[in-house]
């Protein structure tokens, strides 16, 4: 079964909570390696969906442009 993504909020939420918890003493090095991971891939999902959204309005402003030409 595949496994359901993320949205962009609940991404960038999680990124919030991983990086308050590597702020904190009370994380081992083991466990800061796995949630740096795993906010390393985050941040990297962040940044194609934001990419792609700019894109997107790129493109939407030129439709504009072209249309009120």
């Amino acid at each position: 079964m595949a496994k359901k993504e993320k949205s962009f909020e609940e991404s960038l939420l999680r990124l919030k909570e991983i990086s308050e918890k590597l702020e904190g003493s009370e994380v081992g090095l083991d466990d800061s390696i796995k949630l740096y991971e795993e906010g390393v891939k985050l941040a990297k999902e962040c940044y194609t969906t934001l990419s792609e959204a700019e894109l997107k309005i790129k493109e939407l402003k030129s439709e504009l442009e072209i249309d009120s030409d």
